[in-house]
C-alpha cells in the first residue's frame, strides 16, 4: 500500500488547561523523513560527539503559507545551549546565568570528590581480602565438621568399650579437641578483624562523606531548579504565557524540565507566529544510561518532562491539515520490529495506544499508566483500553479482555478476538501456564538479592480495593523478585507474580512481612515520595498461541 506524507504513527497530545479539550499534534512519515536527514547532519556536524541526547524537528506553517521546518535539541549541545541554525532556547536561563555557573562549578567539584571516594583503594583491598579470609575460613569450618563428626563416632566408640576413670579421661580428650577448634577459630576471627575492620572504617567514613555531599548535590540542584522554574517562561498559540512553577503547582519538577526539544519547539513557533503540521522527536548519540533510548529511534513526549506541558502549550493552536484519510477515517502506521512489518490501522487507537502484537485472533497493546483495562461502573470511568479499541476498530469488532491491570500500571495487554481464542487464553491464565514478568522501582533499599514471598492476600470489602495480608482469610499469593540494581536511595526489582491476586506486587513489596517497602508512587500502600506514577510495569509476557500452540513472547521497554 503507498502510504502519504500525512499518515500518522505517534500523537503528541495535552488536556487544555481551560477549556479541557484534548488537543493533539501528530507526528507523520513526512516529519520523520525530515528528521532522518536531521540524523545524518549531525553525524556529519558533529562526529566527535558521542553524547546521547533527544532531538526534534517542527514542520510548521507561516501565516503566508510557507512550509518552514525547525530543529531543537535537549539541554546542551557540545556544552552550548544557543547555536545557530537551532531553535533557541526558552527565555529566562539568562536572567540566573551566574548562579548556574556557580551551582555546576559546584556540582562539578562535587561529581569529582564522588568519584574519588568511590574510588578509594581500600574499597578494593577489603574485597579482596574478605573474598580470601572467607574462603580460609570456609576451609577451616569445613575440616572442623569432619573432626565433629570424627569425634563423635569416636565418642560412641568410647562409651561402649570404656567405663569409669578410662572413660572420663576419654571423653575430657575429645572435649579438649572441641575447645581447641573453637580457640581456633575465634584466633581467625581476630586476625580477620584486625586487618579488615580498619579498612571497613575508612570506606564507612568514605560512605559517610559521600552521603553528606549527595545531600548537597541534592539541595543545590534543586535550589538551582526553582531558580529556573520560576524564570523559565512559556508561550502557547493563544498568547498566553506562563512561567513554569505557574503551570506545574504541584509535586517536584524533574530536572531539565523546559529544556526538551518539544517544549522549545513550541514555544518557538508560538513566539513567531508559526502554525505546527508534524513534530518528531528522536534520539542520538550513546544509548541512554538506563538503555532504552537507542540512537537513530523515535521517542513520544517523556511523562516527566514534556508530557505535562503539552496542555498549555498546544491551546490555542490552528488547525493543521487534515492528515491522510481512506474511506473517512484517518491511518496511523505502526512498526512491529519482531518480523519487519509495516501494519496499518484504522484510527488513532483512542489516544495513541501502541499495538506491539496483532493478528485474526489477539491483539497486544502498550497500555499507559492511569488508564483503565476495561469500563467501569459509572460515567466518570467508561475511559479504558478496552472502549478506546472498540470505537477505534468498529462496533462489529469483537474484543475480549483475557486479563487486566491496574489503572496505574503500564505494560503489556492481551485481547482476544473471538470466544474460542478467549477460551484457550483465559484458561491459560488460570492454570498458571503463561508467564508474566514486571519491573519495578521501590522507593528505598532492600538488602536481599532475591527470593520467594508467599504471603496470603484478603481484600477488605469495608475498604476497596485496598488489600492486605492475612494469614487465615487471605487466598494464596506467591510472588518470585530479583533486585536487578539500585540507584541512590531506590532499588529496581524484578517481579515473578505466580498466583494473580489483585495488588499482590504492591502489598507484596510494601508488607513489613515481604519487603517492606512499597512501590516508587504507591500512595495507597504507604509511599509518600512525590511523583507522577506508580513505577510498577507489565514488562514481558509469554503464552501459548490460542490457535497454532506457537509460544509467544512479548516484551516491551520500561518508560522509567
Amino acid at each position: 500500500m503507498i502510504l502519504g506524507s500525512e499518515v500518522v504513527t505517534y500523537v503528541y497530545e495535552g488536556i487544555c488547561p481551560y477549556s479541557g479539550e484534548l488537543l493533539r499534534l501528530p507526528r507523520t512519515l513526512q516529519v520523520e523523513a525530515i528528521a532522518q536527514n536531521l540524523m545524518q547532519e549531525i553525524k556529519r556536524s558533529y562526529p566527535d560527539n558521542a553524547e546521547g541526547k533527544m532531538y526534534g524537528v517542527l514542520l510548521a506553517e507561516s501565516s503566508t503559507g510557507e512550509r518552514l521546518v525547525l530543529k531543537a535539541f535537549s539541554g546542551l549541545l557540545n556544552g552550548k545551549s544557543d547555536l545557530e541554525g537551532w531553535v533557541s532556547p526558552i527565555a529566562g536561563r539568562e536572567k540566573v546565568a551566574i548562579e548556574e555557573s556557580i551551582t555546576l562549578s559546584k556540582l562539578a567539584t562535587i561529581k569529582q570528590e564522588l568519584i574519588e571516594l568511590s574510588e578509594i583503594p581500600e574499597r578494593l583491598q577489603y574485597k579482596s581480602l574478605s573474598q580470601e579470609y572467607e574462603s580460609q575460613f570456609q576451609a577451616l569450618s569445613d575440616r572442623h565438621q569432619v573432626s565433629k563428626q570424627e569425634r563423635h563416632a569416636k565418642r560412641s566408640q568410647l562409651l561402649a568399650s570404656l567405663t569409669g576413670k578410662e572413660l572420663e579421661i576419654a571423653l575430657k580428650k575429645l572435649d579438649r579437641e572441641s575447645q581447641q577448634e573453637k580457640i581456633v577459630r575465634r584466633d581467625f576471627k581476630c586476625d580477620r578483624d584486625q586487618v579488615l575492620l580498619p579498612l571497613k572504617e575508612i570506606i564507612t567514613l568514605a560512605d559517610s562523606k559521600m552521603q553528606i555531599l549527595k545531600q548537597q548535590r541534592r539541595e543545590l540542584s534543586r535550589t538551582l531548579q526553582a531558580q529556573l522554574h520560576n524564570t523559565y517562561v512559556l508561550t502557547n498559540f493563544a498568547g498566553e504565557t506562563r512561567s513554569l512553577r505557574e503551570l506545574i503547582t504541584e509535586g517536584a519538577m524533574p530536572t531539565g524540565m523546559g529544556d526538551c526539544c518539544a517544549p522549545k519547539l513550541l514555544h518557538y513557533a508560538a513566539t513567531h507566529n508559526l502554525t505546527p503540521i508534524a513534530m518528531a522527536e528522536f534520539w542520538w548519540g550513546n544509548p541512554s544510561l538506563d538503555g532504552y533510548k537507542i540512537q537513530g529511534e523515535f521517542y513520544g513526549a517523556c511523562v516527566e518532562r514534556c508530557q505535562p506541558l503539552m496542555g498549555f502549550l498546544l491551546s490555542g493552536r490552528r488547525s493543521p491539515p487534515a492528515p491522510l484519510k481512506k474511506g473517512g477515517e484517518e491511518l496511523f502506521l505502526f512498526f512491529r520490529k519482531e518480523d519487519n512489518q509495516v501494519s496499518l490501522f484504522k484510527g488513532d487507537l483512542g489516544g495513541s495506544l501502541p499495538i506491539i502484537y496483532e493478528d485474526e485472533h489477539l491483539i497486544a497493546i502498550a497500555k499507559p499508566p492511569e488508564l483503565l483495562s476495561i469500563p467501569g461502573r459509572y460515567l466518570d470511568t467508561q475511559d479504558s483500553v478496552l472502549s478506546r479499541l472498540r470505537q477505534s476498530f468498529g462496533a462489529d469488532v469483537h474484543i475480549y479482555p483475557v486479563h487486566r491491570l491496574d489503572r496505574q500500571t503500564s505494560g503489556i495487554l492481551l485481547f482476544a478476538r473471538d470466544l474460542e481464542s478467549l477460551r484457550s487464553l483465559s484458561e491459560q491464565f488460570q492454570k498458571r501456564e503463561t508467564h508474566k514478568i514486571y519491573e519495578a522501582l521501590l522507593s528505598g533499599k532492600i538488602e536481599r538479592e532475591q527470593g520467594i514471598i508467599d504471603l496470603p492476600l484478603w481484600g477488605n470489602p469495608e475498604n476497596r480495593p485496598y488489600q492486605q495480608v492475612d494469614l487465615p482469610r487471605g487466598k494464596p499469593s506467591v510472588t518470585e523478585f530479583r533486585l536487578l540494581g539500585q540507584v541512590e536511595n531506590y532499588s529496581r526489582i524484578e517481579f515473578i507474580p505466580l498466583t494473580g491476586r489483585t495488588h499482590q506486587l504492591r502489598v507484596h513489596s510494601a508488607d513489613p512481612q515481604g519487603l517492606g517497602i512499597p512501590i516508587l508512587g504507591d500512595r495507597l500502600y504507604g509511599c509518600l515520595a512525590a511523583t507522577d506514577r506508580l513505577h510498577l510495569h507489565a514488562r514481558e509476557l509469554t503464552f501459548s498461541h490460542p490457535r497454532s500452540q506457537e509460544c509467544i513472547h512479548l516484551q516491551i521497554p520500561v518508560p522509567f
